[in-house]
């Protein structure tokens, strides 16, 4: 840390905002990382007052970046959750949306040279080892942020960033259905887990006694469903041999309903202890892939699509549709398509202060 602050970028990436850092500005060890990231966003605090952190944990996000050692990739991107209102920095997950700013980043640092009016950014997750390719705008040789494309869960328009996985299923538990059923009674609950890049939990609004077109603030209120549903999760992790995660930010889970805005499927999704505003890149892809087999939990309430057309995720702010394709094997099921369209922009770059250490 010097006199002139910490070399810092501050990005939107999809529906999710967070601080972005070459790995050569942080500290190597991962305590002092942790340590100083805590003080940059402000946490602990449920408002993150003294730092950048937003009070939530879709804006208390930061990704880490640095060049690849791996053949064919160009940088490898760590993503670390920020927990707003504890001193825990967690990289147990993935975040497809902060991911979706780690392109433009990486050609803004000179890691990656612009090769046109295009440029791909090869990607690899460091928190499971997946790949994603992300496509950004570069005319005239630097990033344009400007363009058409509106996400729900983000005023106006920007430029279109696609992103294509790569070995996504089961990359943080070992399989797209990691407990090797379609459907497991979980707390008393039936159940479908997965994971296509997010392990996630998919359950029926109905069976939890809500109708899934609530909005987030009522269904965070509802003392009884928080528990409930924190309980299901619980044992989720156990099944999914992700252990306990108590203080794990996944899985996720996701409370499925007929959709009603002409998409697939409505969704409301925990994260695990808020309610998001959207849903997640990587939830989204796992959802839908835990939605389209026959026989999974909530797949008789799925509205399918077109041939060829994506899969619409309806979420409290709107729609989100990804392309998902799933196919049975004689060894299992296997996601073989993998793709959303995101959107980025640079909020500001300079440096940041931490808060002192007390």
């Amino acid at each position: 840390m010097t006199a002139a602050g910490l070399p810092c970028m501050l990005l939107r990436g999809g529906t999710s905002k967070g601080a972005y850092f070459l790995a050569s500005d942080l500290p190597a060890d991962p305590g002092e990382r942790d340590d100083l990231l805590l003080r940059v966003m402000g946490s602990p605090d449920p408002r993150q007052i003294d730092g950048l952190g937003g009070g939530h944990p879709l804006t208390s996000k930061v990704a880490v970046v640095a060049p690849s050692e791996e053949s064919g990739v160009d940088v490898d991107y760590l993503f670390l959750q920020v927990v707003v209102d504890q001193a825990v920095v967690s990289d147990r997950q993935n975040c497809g949306n902060i991911l979706a700013g780690v392109g433009p980043f990486a050609i803004e640092r000179g890691l990656v040279s612009v090769a046109g009016e295009t440029t791909s950014v090869r990607i690899r997750l460091r928190n499971t080892g997946s790949i994603c390719t992300a496509t950004v705008a570069t005319p005239g040789g630097s990033v344009d942020y400007d363009g058409d494309l509106a996400i729900d869960g983000v005023p106006g328009t920007a430029g279109a960033i696609p992103l294509d996985f790569e070995e996504v299923a089961g990359s943080s538990t070992g399989g797209l259905f990691p407990t090797g059923n379609l459907v497991d009674t979980l707390a008393g609950t039936r159940a479908t887990c997965v994971d296509g890049g997010m392990p996630t939990v998919i359950l029926r609004a109905d069976d939890l006694g809500v109708t899934g077109d609530e909005s987030p603030e009522e269904l965070e209120s509802d003392a009884t469903l928080t528990a409930r549903v924190e309980r299901i999760r619980l044992a989720a992790g156990r099944a999914m041999g992700l252990g306990d995660v108590a203080d794990a930010t996944m899985p996720k889970m996701v409370l499925a309903s007929a959709p009603v805005q002409g998409g697939a499927i409505a969704t409301r999704s925990f994260i695990p202890h808020r309610v998001h505003t959207s849903i997640g890149v990587l939830g989204a892809i796992s959802a839908a892939a835990g939605l389209i087999p026959e026989g999974t939990v909530a797949h008789d309430l799925v509205s399918p699509p077109g041939s060829g057309d994506p899969f619409a995720l309806e979420h409290p702010t709107g729609r989100f549709a990804v392309e998902v394709v799933v196919d049975q094997a004689e060894d299992g099921w296997t996601l073989t398509r993998a793709a959303a369209l995101r959107t980025a922009r640079k909020i500001f770059e300079g440096a940041v202060f931490p808060r002192p250490r007390t």
